[in-house]
């Protein structure tokens, strides 16, 4: 019978996909200029489609209990897992985003992929053994390891559901945007096959799905934008200073046509050589780098990562796998961003070469990387780079929506409603049935926040996860003196200053809100430094001031926590498949 639904599924999926361009018939609705339909881009497209759901297909088969659909029961290898959580950070926002913010600002660009980097050797050394031998499914079980269960856990999938929510306006956003430029589709549209497809993977194939489909898709990219940066060397000889000088030349001439005298045409294009260009203030400069490189340890699609490898040594081999794709994946996505300087806004098919900007008005910059495609691999390269894009954000909105999914069935339903007595299929039920709201509201949210900016909301996401998740997580588990009070309140302030200052920045107080300039009663365009700080001092204000029995029984656990995350004594093991 199961089999029977999903088979009608996978037909009705199989036919939105290849139908959808007939549909795109509606009203344009978005900022981006929809482009006629790249038939190409489609075909490849519906591939890839296809091919996935067949991977759901074979998953589905052997998500049998709660293990496997969380944690794909514990059998994915190091390599595997490494190239998953490559996958998983190789999103819109790094492909698209950073190399449209290099073309755009040059150097400066950088601070998005540096930041993201360094958060990746902090995770090795300070959590990645430890999630492994203390947790199961989510990121609550290795923090509520000694501490009370019902108010840890309603913590957790607040700041899991915050955070994951973030995120996903953020990939749908891009993803309909994205859809709309390269195929012609409607936006709204582009959203509800997104939703659509996220669903049917997370529903039917749970993390085995969600794995296999990150991994593909890693390779896809990886192989891709390895061809477009040797392409893009090739040009110039395989020197990148001959790269970097071709694109101080070319936006020295776009400052001269717009008007600049010699002299200074010639200091906005060195400009692009050096700091500044992005971020203006240090402050804004120091608290975005640590949202992002600490926004790392604190999200819950990627910690959820841990528990699907068999033990800490799986997991450190993950890290180090995950460290060496991305290192690689930024330093491409550097020369393709260079390459869009030089390549296509000296194109006048594709840009308004006097100006240096991009043909097609707002959200085209984001095109950025994929025009690149096209100029140097013609129609069938930018054809699968736009397939693979979209792949990339469907991909990672299955992982965030897992995770949110297993804090309200693991974290709410199974530990704190059912106090840890509810079998696997009413759990497997309840968070099958979180996938579906979770997915009608990220479509809902895809919609309204059409117009927002997505590198925005990413970075957004980051901090509230550095403030909220990551210092009651760091904490709980090398601090002897923390208790169930200090994670929790201490988490609350992370969680409600991170998100209270971003709605009183520029960036949405003014940008969003349509404030007066000047107005925003918090002065820079990153809360995580404060935010950050409030988070771990609440922690540790009210651990030490807790003298309750309660909390010198937390105490009293701590040597034996600490000897199953440094052993792996007792921990969690694969399942026998």
């Amino acid at each position: 019978m199961k089999q029977r639904i999903f088979s009608q599924w996978l037909a009705g999926a199989a036919a939105l996909a290849a139908t959808a361009p007939v549909l795109a018939a509606g009203g344009d609705v978005g900022n981006a200029a929809k482009q006629a339909t790249n038939w190409t881009a489609i075909i490849m497209f519906t591939a890839f489609v296809l091919a996935t759901l067949w991977i759901t297909k074979w998953a589905a088969g052997r998500t049998k209990s709660a293990s496997d659909f969380y944690t794909a029961g514990g059998g994915i290898t190091g390599f595997q897992n490494g190239l998953a959580i490559a996958g998983d950070y190789m999103s819109a926002a790094s492909f698209l985003g950073i190399s449209a913010s290099v073309m755009a600002s040059g150097y400066d660009g950088l601070i998005y992929s540096i930041g993201f980097l360094v958060g990746w050797p902090l995770l090795t050394f300070l959590l990645a053994e430890r999630l492994r031998n203390l947790g199961r499914f989510t990121f609550a079980d290795v923090a509520g390891y000694r501490f009370a269960q019902t108010p840890f856990r309603i913590f957790a999938s607040c700041g899991t559901l915050v955070v994951v929510a973030f995120y996903l306006i953020a990939q749908m956003v891009g993803a309909g945007q994205l859809i709309k430029l390269l195929f012609g589709l409607d936006y709204w549209i582009a959203v509800v096959m997104v939703g659509g497809l996220m669903m049917i993977y997370v529903l039917f194939g749970g993390m085995t799905a969600t794995t296999w489909v990150q991994i593909i898709k890693a390779c896809l990219l990886l192989a891709g934008v390895t061809f477009m940066g040797f392409m893009v060397l090739a040009k110039y000889g395989f020197s990148p200073e001959a790269l970097f000088a071709e694109g101080v030349k070319v936006r020295t001439q776009i400052a001269a046509n717009g008007g600049a005298e010699a002299s200074v045409a010639e200091k906005l294009g060195l400009a692009i050589m050096g700091p500044g260009g992005f971020i203006k203030d240090p402050i804004s400069a120091i608290s975005f780098g640590m949202a992002l490189m600490f926004g790392t340890l604190g999200l819950p699609h990627i910690l959820m990562r841990f528990f699907t490898v068999p033990d800490a040594k799986e997991a450190r081999k993950s890290v180090f796998w995950a460290t060496t794709w991305i290192g690689y994946f930024y330093v491409l996505i550097f020369i393709i961003g260079f390459g869009a300087i030089t390549l296509v806004l000296t194109n006048p098919e594709m840009a308004d070469t006097a100006k240096g900007v991009i043909h097609g008005g707002a959200g085209t910059a984001n095109m950025a990387a994929v025009l690149v495609a096209k100029t140097v691999g013609g129609d069938v390269f930018y054809g699968f780079i736009s397939a693979v894009a979209f792949a990339t954000i469907l991909a990672v909105v299955a992982g965030l929506t897992l995770s949110g999914a297993s804090a309200v069935s693991h974290d709410l339903y199974a530990t704190v409603i059912k106090k840890g007595k509810a079998d696997s299929a009413s759990e497997l039920k309840v968070s099958r049935i979180t996938t579906l709201c979770l997915g009608f509201v990220a479509v809902l949210l895809g919609i309204v926040f059409e117009k927002q900016n997505i590198a925005f909301m990413v970075s957004l996401a980051f901090a509230v996860a550095a403030s909220a998740n990551f210092p009651p997580l760091l904490l709980s588990v090398l601090w002897k003196n923390c208790t169930t009070k200090g994670a929790v309140i201490g988490g609350f302030m992370g969680l409600v200053s991170s998100v209270g200052l971003t709605i009183v920045s520029p960036s949405v107080w003014e940008a969003t809100l349509g404030h007066p300039a000047g107005s925003a009663w918090f002065p820079y365009a990153s809360p995580a430094l404060f935010s950050m700080a409030i988070g771990f001092f609440g922690v540790w204000l009210f651990s030490v001031l807790d003298k309750s029995a309660q909390a010198a029984k937390e105490r009293a656990v701590f040597p034996a926590q600490q000897v199953r995350s440094e052993t792996g004594l007792g921990a969690a093991g694969a399942s026998g498949h």
